[in-house]
């Protein structure tokens, strides 16, 4: 019952579309129960000629008409329900599809962290789908079950009380039989649901990473897994549909005993001559019209268990915690650009540390470099700085300004970054400049082109800024990638900047074009680059060495490669240019 709350709290703006559907569903039910009275009168009349008695042709006829008009009524107003009832249902995908896509955009970077990309778009598909299926069958199927026997118990009552009363006896029955058996099932589906979710989650991934997996040769490893976790769900569905099908049969044998009981006593009253022909005939009508919504309750308690296993993942998602709202903070105002860790902790699972008791300053207009071993919280620190992440203790500040007290959006403008992966959207170049700053004008555009080395071959394209680059920018090479994310980084105009070494997986010639990119994007910007490459960062004004999530070392670099520590070793690393050092700096995810 609370899913079912649930589902029509998420869905009650759309309460026209409801009240119309169920509107013409209550006609088609009344209209349902004519037929038989119609058919009634016809046969009371014609049995008047096998008494001796004179009948009203005229009125067989009347009934015959009342019947075909009443037929031909509910053919029209089903098909007006069943159009409002399509409307409703793509309103429903559409609007809880936009719901689910807003409340993720709200989430913590943690919950993404944690969660594969096609499960997270496999529980909106699923869940959604089977809410529209839900809302489709209450009101097409449910809905007019109701007001038939309601109808229907009305109209036998007032012809023959014990026959409605055994209408009547079939519900609880029923209900109580198939409640008992509805957790069972649902355990099944939640198995079901898991295996395809794996499945889902890793489809998106291999998707994601094809040019891998065929480089690898791994497809056949891939499918393999793919099909090992649809299979399982395969598995289960088995003893799930045994389960539900053998308690079927125990629902439908106990509605077969009672409707048997039910006809014996119509023919023996109708024998006794309590009921006439024709009251006979309608009764068995009437039964007959409950028989058939009566069995297909287990098509409805079906699709009612599915949509409650069904959606469960996606109200869990829904009810997933969001960023805390932030409506009270105001936004931040950063003028010079000043960037202070104090004593900073952090832990993603609230155990290990990565970050302990890390205090730094960026002075603002530097370029600050940040190196250590794989794990030892680069990446780390630049997101905590855009607020990823709730710090464990400690203080960031942005020009003295404890960034903890504004709100994530005002921290997020004026923070620029330039990913190692490019992360390009599919669309046109233009779209994907202007994804930093939506309102830009076309000369914006081209001038942060121009400054990221990018016009020259934008203009060369057929299409020029409106060429389309495929998912990912996949049209466009790596270093034509890179410079397309610069000059996003370049219209977005932040005073702090973030660059996770952008240069790292270019050819030489790339990666002279990008550096000098980087160089106009990184003028007058406080800028921390974690460094993938040490011949990137010899220019830079200080570099911040990391050990044990722990500033190890601070010093130009001119001083630090002479000191000793890491960068000192890392310079020895590269110029002895053997294979156990290469390994080391690899360690330190360094690609000279």
């Amino acid at each position: 019952m609370k899913d079912i709350v649930r589902i029509i709290r998420f869905t009650r703006h759309l309460w026209k579309y409801y009240a119309l559907v169920g509107f013409f569903t209550i006609i088609i039910a009344g209209l349902s129960q004519l037929q038989p009275l119609f058919t009634k009168g016809a046969i009371d009349q014609i049995t008047k000629l096998f008494s001796g008695g004179k009948i009203d042709s005229g009125l067989v006829i009347l009934f015959a008409v009342l019947i075909f008009v009443s037929d031909f009524l509910q053919t029209i107003i089903s098909n007006i329900s069943g159009y409002f009832g399509d409307i409703l249902a793509i309103k429903i995908q559409s609007s809880l599809s936009q719901k689910y896509f807003a409340h993720l955009m709200t989430l913590p970077q943690i919950y993404f962290d944690s969660e594969q990309t096609g499960t997270i778009i496999n529980r909106m598909n699923r869940g959604i789908s089977q809410i529209a299926n839900f809302i489709n069958m209450v009101s097409n199927n449910f809905l007019q079950f109701i007001f038939s026997t309601v109808f229907t118990l009305i109209i036998v009552f007032y012809y023959s009380w014990p026959v409605a009363l055994m209408i009547l006896i079939l519900y609880p029955i029923f209900i109580y039989v198939t409640t008992k058996t509805s957790d069972k099932w649902r355990n099944y589906q939640k198995d079901i649901n898991l295996e395809q979710d794996i499945a889902i989650g890793r489809f998106a991934e291999v998707m994601g990473q094809i040019r891998v997996v065929k480089s690898y040769i791994q497809e056949k490893a891939e499918l393999s897994v793919f099909k090992k976790h649809f299979n399982r769900a395969v598995n289960i569905s088995y003893p799930q549909s045994k389960y539900w099908h053998k308690q079927d049969i125990g629902r439908r044998t106990v509605l077969n005993v009672i409707f048997f009981i039910m006809f014996i006593y119509i023919f023996v009253e109708t024998e006794r001559r309590v009921y006439s022909l024709g009251t006979m005939v309608l009764l068995i009508q009437y039964a007959l019209l409950i028989r058939v919504p009566m069995f297909n309750i287990s098509f409805l308690v079906n699709q009612t268990q599915r949509a409650m296993a069904n959606t469960k993942d996606y109200f869990d998602a829904m009810a997933v915690k969001n960023e805390e709202d932030e409506t009270y903070h105001k936004p931040i105002a950063i003028i010079n650009g000043k960037v202070e860790f104090k004593n900073v902790n952090f832990s993603y699972d609230g155990k290990n540390k990565v970050i302990n008791d890390l205090s730094f300053q960026l002075i603002p207009g530097s370029k600050t470099a940040l190196v250590g071993e794989s794990g030892e919280g680069k990446t780390t620190i630049s997101s905590l700085m855009l607020r990823f992440y709730n710090l464990g203790s400690g203080q960031i500040l942005f020009d003295d300004q404890d960034i903890s007290l504004f709100s994530r959006k005002s921290i997020r403008d004026n923070i620029a970054i330039v990913f190692q992966d490019p992360a390009l959207f599919s669309g046109t170049i233009k779209e994907n400049i202007a994804y930093s700053k939506p309102t830009a004008s076309n000369d914006e555009i081209i001038a942060a082109s121009k400054a990221a080395n990018a016009d020259e071959f934008i203009t060369k394209l057929v299409d020029g800024y409106d060429s389309q680059i495929g998912e990912r920018g996949i049209k466009l090479s790596g270093g034509q990638k890179q410079r397309i994310a610069i000059a996003r980084a370049i219209l977005k105009d932040a005073p702090i900047l973030i660059l996770d070494e952008a240069t790292s997986s270019l050819d030489n010639k790339s990666e002279k074009i990008v550096q000098e990119a980087l160089e106009t994007l990184m003028k007058n910007r406080t800028s921390l680059i974690i460094a993938h490459r040490l011949s990137t960062i010899k220019s830079v004004d200080e570099i911040i060495t990391l050990k044990n999530g722990r500033v190890d070392e601070i010093g130009s670099p001119s001083v630090l490669k002479n000191s000793g520590g890491i960068y000192s070793k890392l310079l020895s690393l590269v110029e002895d240019k053997n294979e156990t050092s290469k390994k080391k700096l690899q360690s330190y995810e360094i690609n000279d």
